[in-house]
């Protein structure tokens, strides 16, 4: 999602990051979800640590989902979402149906259109 105000995608990853805690166990997309973190890079060179990476929702079946928060389009506020969703017997289906329930989960649990305005990502890789 690019363009997004700036302060207000902050507010919303915020309200998120509070509610880490209770995910775990609760259901997300189809799975339930077993780890709820915001988290953190440590430089394996020089040993220095970078919180608030992002928030990862880990689930039982294997999937994720990571929203990272960055200013660094060329206006506005870019809040990347990377679904990931390992489906054995999906080999010959589409994936935009494949990751559509995590999608319109993440969509929810994130309540992008409340916050920023936008029902859906401007840019899907």
């Amino acid at each position: 999602y690019e363009g997004l105000d700036g302060t207000k995608a902050k507010e919303m990853l915020a309200v998120l990051r509070e509610k880490l805690l209770t995910l775990e166990g609760s259901r997300l997309g189809g799975s339930r979800v077993v780890r709820a973190d915001d988290f953190c890079y440590t430089d394996p060179v020089d040993g220095s640590v970078s919180a608030g990476q992002g928030i990862r929702i880990m689930l039982a079946d294997g999937s994720r989902v990571v929203a990272r928060l960055s200013g660094t389009g060329t206006e506005g506020a870019t809040l990347r979402v990377y679904l990931e969703c390992y489906r054995k017997d999906a080999v010959d289906e589409p994936i935009e149906r494949v990751l559509s329930p995590l999608a319109g989960a993440a969509n929810e649990l994130l309540h992008v259109q409340q916050y920023c305005g936008v029902s859906e990502p401007t840019v899907i890789t």
